[in-house]
């Protein structure tokens, strides 16, 4: 007889995306656990208190928290959704990059560096203006459009003076003039599940600063690229932004784990809750039936 299913929901924040998660997973009469991550800890001698889970969706607004429990939980034996092998690669945007470049994915020119000296020298080399990212962050911050020398020498040694190890990897991307918006597409399993524009008149246009959903039409073109990205990466439960590029098309600007939906579920009218339980449960469901 095969045992009742149960799932796990690891969070840091109940936000209205874990809300709904929550409230599909009542819907639906699954067994499930709020899993905090500032109060859970993991004993290595002892995981058979994280293997009574069939599946754990992972949602902790922390990239470092959520990517170390994902590995040890995979380790566990654990299903995750997403895998720690996809977080760890999405999380970073240069563990993203190379992941397209392998697979021959569009994505805007970058470039990285280790030193101030070396990343003026790549800046230089592709033209102002540029932009400076963190290799791992969320919502828009810390992004920098570097218009000059002077500006570049500044960031960099702002950057450097920080310290952290993030800012200690300088990723380099071209500037691009988006048409006042990006696009947003929703991936589960090997669907395009919907997708969305991001409007916004500054040129940062995710909606955590301001920007506009306004639903968008999954093109072949779209779904193709999506998919690819996705699959590039590894799959799983995923957000793919894109950038219609002025002279190369469509690319692929970054892909998000644990991405935010409060606007786009009401903007497209999915459950997109609904469909990322589903997910879960039938990722629980595969590893029951082995």
């Amino acid at each position: 007889m095969q045992r009742r299913l149960k799932i796990g929901v690891l969070y840091s924040r109940v936000r209205v995306e874990e809300k709904w998660i929550f409230g599909a997973m009542e819907k639906l009469g699954i067994d499930y656990d709020r899993l905090d991550d500032r109060s859970i800890h993991f004993d290595l001698d002892n995981p058979a208190p994280w293997q009574q889970y069939n599946a754990v969706l992972e949602r902790s607004i922390s990239y470092n928290s959520g990517l170390y429990a994902l590995r040890l939980l995979n380790a566990f034996g654990v299903p995750t959704v997403n895998t720690a092998s996809v977080a760890e690669i999405c999380g970073d945007k240069l563990m993203t990059s190379a992941a397209l470049a392998r697979d021959g994915i569009p994505q805007p020119h970058n470039a990285t560096a280790f030193t101030p000296e070396a990343a003026l020298e790549a800046i230089e080399a592709f033209g102002y203006p540029v932009v400076l990212k963190p290799v791992v962050g969320s919502w828009g911050r810390l992004l920098a459009k570097v218009n000059d020398r002077d500006a570049a020498e500044a960031v960099l040694e702002h950057k450097s003076t920080l310290g952290s190890v993030q800012h200690s990897v300088f990723y380099i991307q071209e500037y691009i003039e988006k048409p006042g918006r990006d696009i947003r597409a929703i991936v589960i399993g090997d669907r395009v599940l919907t997708a969305m524009y991001r409007k916004s008149e500054h040129w940062i246009t995710n909606t955590a600063r301001g920007g506009e959903g306004e639903l968008c039409p999954i093109t072949p073109e779209i779904e193709d690229l999506c998919l690819r990205a996705a699959k590039s990466v590894g799959g799983g439960v995923l957000a793919v932004d894109l950038v219609e590029h002025p002279q190369k098309g469509l690319v692929v600007n970054e892909i998000n784990h644990t991405m935010e939906f409060h606007t786009m579920q009401p903007v497209s009218g999915i459950d997109i809750a609904g469909e990322i339980v589903e997910y879960v449960v039938k990722s629980a469901r595969m590893k029951d039936e082995l």
